[in-house]
């Protein structure tokens, strides 16, 4: 059914585009009818502007709680045009027709992350826009409702190509859009109320990116979030389900880390990775652990790519290049393979959520970001021996880098650099066995190097192992009933060990 709009009701938080969409409904006679500050915006502008208050016959009390809130505005938003009582009944009482309602929200959210009073914020909590908004979306079927600037473009075309007649397909659209408004609203005010509750779970993403596919090419795909705030991107093909998997897990390492470092991942988990004193040097060591595994993967670093970097990291094919800048000789260079997708971190911090959410069941699990780095005054030597200062530093080195390698997991880390990894093994010795086997088949010396594991040693067999392999230091988190076996295994072989305290599993 074809509804043409005649009555506007507007009251908006902020004017901006406003002013377009008014010369077009000026254009197309429709009247106005506003509250407040949209009022004097409107008759600034020349047009004639009827206020809720003469529509209601009250004025706005409470100071300015209460506003919309009338029978004759709710009435005019829901009566049902085709039903003969709702006729009857807005005629008897004078209520006047509203086809089309244009209205925002107090900015709730923005004023919580400004570290607003708890006063401030909770005067930001909207109750007549909110009810303005689900009202005219449950009438969709007669009323088109606009409930935030993102929606100006499409009522534009609407009153541009169609001079304001809208159809129920696209009356049901903008209702569609109207209550991912609300609910994310909700959310937004739930949330805060709960805070560290979390009696009940509620997200909202308003933002969705359809992808290719998901995981598997059977599988359909969908981004929530705003990529364009955390990333530019200057070049390359569209970013699929697991690059997205993969630059999570890329930022998320490189941002544990402060000096100049370099890794390379797969399937999310470092295959390479080093810390060096450029940004050239750090790829030449990140490289070394697994030239292998490195083709197609993901690169990131931490600092602006040069002319030398990008030389060398151009010689292997590979899918993103994430980092903070890149030199404009090294982009010309970097941009010669043209699916090649480059983007430029512009924040780490928006990069990453306080909580981690994951399906299971008919449910969720949700905990909270694994954010503990371990430093030298977090750990506690356990054995007879002690670790040297380049020990200790690798040792903490490998410890962040099995955090972000998945269970379970070994790392086995020389001079700051990634040797070898054991990853997403069911024992602890495999992944220990599957590292050094890897270390041997790239011609590494393990004599010197440090092991590191995300979870207790159950038996010494591990540190055995690692011993007979050539490990001299060895961090873990403690916390097996049978630790002493394996201290006193480093202990008569001269190993020096570690505990943290903090276990790093990643499932």
């Amino acid at each position: 059914m074809s509804r043409k709009i005649q009555t506007a009701l507007i009251s908006v938080y902020h004017k901006d585009g406003l002013e377009e969409i008014l010369q077009e409904l000026n254009r197309l006679q429709i009247k106005f009818i506003s509250t407040g500050g949209t009022h004097e915006f409107i008759t600034s502008l020349g047009y004639e502007c009827e206020t809720v208050e003469d529509v209601s016959g009250y004025p706005s009390i409470l100071g300015g709680r209460v506003k919309t809130l009338h029978p004759k505005i709710f009435g005019g938003i829901l009566y049902r045009r085709e039903l003969e009582a709702d006729k009857k009944q807005v005629k008897a009482y004078d209520i006047p027709s509203i086809d089309l309602v244009i209205v925002d929200l107090y900015p709730f959210e923005e004023t919580v992350s400004a570290g607003g009073s708890e006063e401030e914020i909770i005067e930001k909590i909207d109750i007549g826009g909110i009810s303005l908004i689900r009202g005219a979306a449950k009438n969709y079927k007669d009323v088109v409702i606009v409930a935030s600037k993102e929606q100006y473009m499409p009522l534009l075309e609407l009153l541009k190509e169609k001079n304001g007649i809208s159809d129920v397909e696209d009356r049901r659209q903008f209702a569609t859009d109207a209550f991912k408004v609300s609910s994310g609203y909700d959310s937004a005010i739930f949330n805060y109320f709960v805070n560290e509750n979390r009696s009940a779970l509620r997200v909202s993403l308003n933002e969705a990116k359809h992808l290719r596919y998901g995981e598997n090419p059977h599988q359909k795909g969908n981004f929530y979030g705003n990529f364009d705030e955390i990333f530019e991107q200057l070049h390359g093909k569209e970013i699929s389900y697991n690059n997205l998997l993969d630059i999570d897990a890329a930022v998320s390492l490189i941002s544990d880390f402060d000096d100049t470092a370099l890794a390379i991942l797969k399937h999310n988990n470092a295959c390479g990775m080093a810390c060096r004193p450029t940004v050239k040097e750090s790829w030449d060591a990140a490289l070394a652990a697994d030239p292998v595994s490195a083709f197609g993967g993901i690169v990131v670093t931490n600092k602006t790519v040069d002319k030398e970097a990008a030389e060398a990291i151009n010689s292997i094919f590979f899918e993103v290049i994430i980092a903070p800048a890149y030199d404009k000789d090294a982009l010309e260079i970097l941009f010669q393979k043209k699916n090649r997708i480059i983007l430029v971190l512009k924040s780490a911090e928006k990069a990453t959520q306080k909580l981690q959410y994951r399906s299971v069941l008919n449910g969720a699990l949700v905990q909270d970001k694994n954010d503990s780095v371990q430093t030298s005054g977090d750990i506690q030597v356990v054995t007879d021996k002690e670790p040297t200062e380049n020990e200790i530093k690798d040792l903490l080195f490998a410890n962040i880098l099995v955090k972000h390698t998945k269970s379970n997991a070994i790392v086995l880390a020389k001079n700051r650099q990634l040797i070898a990894s054991g990853t997403g093994q069911t024992s602890r010795v495999d992944a220990l066995k599957q590292a050094i086997e890897k270390a041997e088949a790239f011609n590494f010396d393990l004599n010197g190097a440090v092991m590191a594991s995300d979870a207790f040693f159950p038996f010494p067999d591990c540190v055995e192992i690692a011993h007979n392999a050539g490990i001299t230091s060895v961090i873990q988190p403690g916390g097996s009933i049978r630790d002493a076996e394996s201290i006193d295994f480093c202990n008569k072989n001269g190993l020096s060990m570690v505990t943290t305290g903090t276990r790093h599993f990643k499932h």
